[in-house]
């Protein structure tokens, strides 16, 4: 079905924007949708990235559309550039604000090869070995999808692979356990460096008691990869309507009629990619079936070449620690100079997002690790949102086989790589080519996400309010684990 909207005047790149202030204080759990054209959080990569790409302006009008996709980051723009790519099908991309506005303005940009929270030790204890190995074929395709595209886009994409540290003694041993079960299950050239090891090729990370080297994992500017993304797909004639919030939605003789400010968007089929800003009023098919959570991240002045010999980098691979809370950091380059970025947890709640003791957070992390950066002036601090599914993996279902419904969601902050893999499974989900396959039997790909856990014992609906009790209470006990125990 072709779009039948009045012809309107794509905005070219680099056009002026008027958006709405930028509210900090944005909770998914609480407002009823992501705003309406905020400007982007302050974050380096939107400081950095350049013209944003041209799109196609508000919704004005009711229209008639074959395919909508509602959210414009990684996900939501590699699902319409496969679509249109490999199945010859023009979607219409629906973006509350701005493009990109949410996960993909945020995240740290680590391209790992994983997705979801669990680690492949994880998956073997759950699923077992065999559907474990066919997991990992699958999310190992999923990092050479991103690979490609990270060498068609110019999204300063910096290889060398992964550093898990291990920020406590205690954590040595279960590093090599998980490096071995890589090297003997699934193959990898995983290994393990000592201390003195990190230092000689990596940094002088002061709490690292020694790191696991994955091969595979690939830097980026995650902003200027969707930027990239939105540039191709609209090259294929895919529409992008920004400030356009679907603000209603019911179903009607099988067309979704979704609402937004400038006219109602009648779609044949519907795909969700909205990651962590997924509100709970969107659609019932994923009303608390996620726990939104708060990373906070910060960018540094430009480093003096000094301060990095003094912090001892050598390399520009991520690294990651073994916190439950993690801590995720690297030195990226700028043409001002070198910066360090790091990010860990934030608030539990938007309402105390802006508390500067988040901030304080990440300094004191920065001060511990890199003793000779302590003090150094923070540019650029801002938080995200995360999508984290309740049993730690993501999923791309069609949670209703009666309901021409669709949704990519749930990496965990495990999605930068892995979102543009999701899109492209997504696609095919949407097209119809995922008939009979084995392929769409893997756990991501076969059931709906879950709805809290009650004790081990019941997964109940009823439960899902009192979500952030518990996550307050896990903060605290997770602190004492990676602190004190």
């Amino acid at each position: 079905m072709s779009d039948t909207a009045l012809p309107r005047v794509p905005l070219p790149e680099g056009a002026p924007r008027t958006p709405a202030s930028y509210d900090p204080r944005h909770d998914p759990l609480v407002a009823p949708h992501p705003g309406r054209g905020q400007a982007y959080a302050p974050t380096w990569w939107v400081a950095s990235a350049g013209d944003p790409p041209g799109d196609d302006g508000p919704v004005q009008c009711d229209m008639d559309v074959d395919v909508a996709i509602i959210g414009s980051g990684a996900t939501g723009m590699s699902t319409a550039l496969f679509l249109a790519r490999e199945h010859g099908i023009r979607a219409v991309v629906l973006e509350a604000n701005q493009v990109a506005w949410g996960c993909s303005s945020r995240s740290g940009g680590q391209g790992q090869n994983a997705s979801g929270r669990l680690k492949r030790s994880q998956w073997i204890a759950r699923w077992g070995r065999d559907v474990a190995l066919k997991l990992d074929a699958e999310i190992r395709g999923g990092f050479e999808t991103f690979t490609e595209l990270t060498r068609e886009i110019d999204c300063d994409a910096k290889g060398g692979g992964h550093l898990y540290v291990a920020h406590r003694p205690k954590m040595v041993p279960v590093l090599a356990r998980e490096a071995a079960v890589m090297r003997k299950v699934f193959g990898y050239d995983t290994r393990m460096l000592t201390p003195e090891q990190l230092r000689e090729a990596h940094c002088h990370d002061h709490e690292a008691a020694g790191a696991m080297h994955e091969p595979h994992g690939i830097g980026i500017h995650p902003l200027k990869f969707t930027f990239g993304l939105v540039r191709h797909a609209r090259a294929l004639g895919v529409k992008l309507h920004t400030a356009s919030p679907v603000q209603g939605w019911h179903t009607q003789a099988g067309v979704h009629h979704l609402r937004t400010p400038g006219g109602v968007v009648r779609a044949r089929r519907v795909a969700v990619c909205t990651g962590g800003y997924t509100g709970q009023r969107l659609t019932p098919a994923l009303k608390n079936r996620l726990l939104p959570i708060l990373s906070n991240s910060m960018v540094t002045r430009p480093l003096t070449e000094a301060e990095v010999a003094a912090a001892g980098f050598r390399s520009h691979v991520f690294l990651t620690d073994t916190r439950t809370l993690r801590f995720y950091y690297r030195l990226l380059k700028s043409p001002q100079g070198p910066r360090l970025q790091i990010g860990s947890r934030s608030a539990v709640t938007g309402a105390d997002a802006t508390d500067p003791r988040h901030l304080k957070l990440l300094t004191d992390g920065l001060a511990r690790k890199f003793p000779a950066l302590a003090g150094v002036p923070v540019e650029h601090s801002w938080w995200g949102w995360v999508d984290v599914s309740h049993d730690m993996m993501p999923r791309i279902v069609q949670p209703d086989p009666n309901q021409t419904l669709w949704y990519a969601v749930g990496y965990g902050g495990n999605g930068v790589s892995f979102s543009t893999q999701a899109g492209r499974r997504l696609a095919e989900r949407v097209a119809g080519r995922d008939a009979g396959r084995e392929l769409f039997d893997l756990p991501i790909y076969r059931n709906a996400l879950p709805f809290p856990n009650v004790m081990g014992l019941v997964e109940s609906q009823a439960f899902a309010p009192f979500r952030r009790l518990g996550q307050r209470a896990l903060y605290h006990w997770y602190w004492l684990r990676d602190e004190v125990l």
